[in-house]
């Protein structure tokens, strides 16, 4: 059996964390390409949730995978590799957020105007022509995203990471790096300033909120294979 075949017939899903972990340490395409399907979506929310901004978000994972790949050998599994991998991103996302902080500031003290409106409908993307039903959905969805947005910094991280991504309170506090209470103290919060926009049936948008699936995830994989293949 040829290598590309037994690559093609194993089951990536059955393996556990060090397992996958060695092998994306070893470049197994299928390995590579499993862990960034399996973790595009939580990496791409949680870095939006630090950055606000769709493209530097996609920067963010896609670095996070980079230095995720250099750092592989450290991954002991005593948290699982989505855990591990939210943890770097959002170094990565933290990092950025200063970078582009310091870039506004040099701006503003030369006297240049720095404008934060978005250049298009927050999140929306391009999306085919959808029934009443589903674009009153996709209508409160953005309406919800937008909500978020206005959060301050550390309300919407755990609030994506709890409510958006349902990571439990233990896994956000590692992810963040913070402690358990305070990722308690901080969605209760969040959850207050966002009742407005909570109604009921708002809750069962949350889970098609900032969608980075389909095209997009398969595009954000190849980019990181590529970029793994030329380090």
């Amino acid at each position: 059996m040829s290598q590309g075949g037994a690559q093609r017939r194993m089951d990536y899903g059955r393996l556990g964390d060090v397992e996958l972990a060695g092998l994306f340490a070893s470049r197994d395409r299928g390995a590579i390409r499993h862990v960034t399907t399996a973790n595009n979506q939580r990496l791409f929310r949680t870095a939006w949730a630090i950055l606000k901004d769709r493209a530097e978000a996609e920067e963010a994972v896609q670095s996070a995978y980079l230095h995720a790949f250099a750092a592989i050998a450290s991954f002991e599994g005593r948290s699982s590799l989505s855990t591990w991998l939210t943890r770097i991103v959002v170094n990565d996302a933290l990092g950025r957020r200063r970078a582009i902080r310091r870039r506004r500031y040099q701006l503003e003290t030369e006297g240049v105007a720095v404008l934060d409106a978005y250049r298009e409908t927050l999140m929306q993307g391009s999306q085919p022509a959808l029934p009443d039903a589903a674009a009153a959905r996709t209508q409160l969805r953005l309406l919800l995203e937008r909500g978020i947005a206005e959060l301050p910094a550390s309300f919407r991280a755990v609030f994506v990471l709890r409510d958006v991504e349902g990571l439990s309170v233990e896994e956000t506090a590692e992810a963040l790096d913070v402690p358990a209470a305070t990722v308690k103290t901080r969605l209760l919060r969040a959850r207050r300033k966002l009742q407005e926009l909570l109604a009921p049936e708002v809750h069962g948008a949350l889970s098609g909120a900032f969608p980075f699936a389909g095209v997009d995830c398969e595009r954000l994989t190849d980019r990181v294979l590529t970029a793994l293949a030329s380090t």
